[in-house]
């Protein structure tokens, strides 16, 4: 039976929280783990040392440990939705809210860390740099194309 309300908003918040997670974990697994090219307070406290890199370490930790808790949440937002009947599931819609959660994370992460308290940089030994600025624009550009997704998905 059709719902006469339906409504695809709860996967998009969904999806949002999710992408935000993700997208939080992508950047510490592949650039503060893998490429080891920063870690969260690295500008401010050199890893240079063993207790610069241990206190790195603990505050890259912390931070994961949030990005799994947007992570979780996004799943049990995930649950709540997929079990309302007036919630209209599509993969579209809410693949397409997780690419703009990513990219919600990214801008922030990048102006607040990046930009405005300078804990650390895309690339660390170049300091304030255009990775910096690629960063943001991936934001930007994620975020548009998971806009662009759900919206088409949506009408």
């Amino acid at each position: 039976m059709d719902h006469p309300n339906p409504t695809t908003k709860p996967l998009v918040t969904a999806g949002l929280t999710i992408g935000i997670g993700m997208g939080g974990f992508v950047d510490g697994i592949v650039f503060h783990q893998i490429l080891q090219i920063h870690n969260m307070l690295s500008a401010r406290i050199s890893t240079d040392t063993l207790v610069g890199a241990k206190v790195n370490m603990v505050w890259d930790g912390l931070f994961h440990a949030a990005v799994w808790i947007a992570t979780a949440a996004g799943i049990m937002l995930l649950w709540r939705a997929v079990r309302r009947p007036d919630v209209v599931l599509s993969g579209k819609v809410l693949f397409g809210a997780t690419l703009m959660g990513f990219g919600l994370f990214n801008l922030v992460e990048g102006v607040i860390d990046h930009h405005l308290l300078g804990l650390h940089h895309v690339y660390e030994r170049w300091g304030r740099s255009i990775w910096d600025y690629v960063f943001l624009g991936s934001g930007v550009a994620l975020f548009a194309t998971g806009w662009l997704m759900a919206r088409t998905a949506r009408d």
